[in-house]
């Protein structure tokens, strides 16, 4: 029997998210990037950083306007993620915008399309400790009028997208079977990742905004069965630098109190 993490969600850790350390301000927004990749994109081509280590990950702080960002990656995984989140939180973020990768789900869902993320259906195992998961199935949205302001400024950017789209978090990627995918798509879910219900159930428990944008990278959902890998593809090359720009303008204007 597991333990009822829903009835002990009123109670503080014993273990705070910094531990005993005292750290720096990481300023008011933040931005969560999951790929390595998008992180290379992020540290050559918008200006200059002091970087340092962050956990696991990298932690960028801008040493030129837009001050009071931070970008901070890469993660993979729901519970590595959500103890980043947790960091940055306890570092000073007030609202935090995540860019990552995700597997289209339906037909219309292409490599290199973007997904501006409106609810998560749960299928991991840490935002049970953040959220009640009575739900059937279980999700969580993101921040409404966060997500709305990012669905405009891919609009405005003159890109379309997958706006206040449904997803499916997972924790196996090798165990994405023809059967969860039907299933999930038939709950409304257009594209997999790994992360986002457990950041947006973390980020409400903290009552901080966060809101997501995928890039789509490769489709589960092909009419032979197979799976197509869009790594390599020009178009998803050119959509992971649109969106990095949108991020990360987005990200700018929020710490700047846009």
């Amino acid at each position: 029997m597991s333990y009822p993490t829903w009835s002990d969600l009123n109670s503080s850790s014993i273990v705070p998210p910094l531990g005993q350390r005292k750290a720096k301000s990481v300023g008011p927004a933040a931005l969560m990037v999951s790929a390595d990749p998008d992180m290379g994109l992020i540290r050559q081509g918008f200006g200059k950083w002091q970087s340092r280590a962050f956990l696991n990950s990298s932690l960028l702080i801008k040493e030129e306007a837009p001050l009071g960002m931070s970008v901070t990656g890469p993660y993979i995984g729901a519970p590595y993620g959500v103890m980043l989140l947790e960091s940055l939180i306890a570092k000073g973020a007030r609202t935090v915008i995540v860019l990552g990768w995700c597997g289209g789900l339906s037909p219309d869902v292409l490599p290199g399309d973007l997904v501006v993320v409106k609810k998560a259906l749960v299928d991991e195992g840490t935002s049970r400790h953040y959220m009640d998961l009575s739900g059937e199935p279980p999700g969580v949205n993101g921040d409404a009028r966060l997500t709305q302001t990012l669905a405009a400024a891919v609009e405005t950017a003159g890109l379309d997208a997958h706006s206040q789209a449904t997803i499916w978090t997972t924790d196996a990627i090798y165990r994405e079977t023809p059967e969860k995918v039907s299933w999930y798509r038939d709950q409304g879910a257009c594209a997999v990742e790994m992360e986002c219900s457990a950041l947006f159930a973390a980020a409400n428990f903290r009552k901080i905004p966060i809101a997501a944008l995928l890039v789509v990278s490769d489709s589960l959902d092909r009419s032979d069965g197979n799976w197509d890998p869009g790594f390599n593809k020009k178009r998803f090359k050119t959509m992971r630098k649109q969106a990095c720009g949108i991020a990360m303008a987005l990200t700018g204007k929020l710490a700047n109190g846009f």
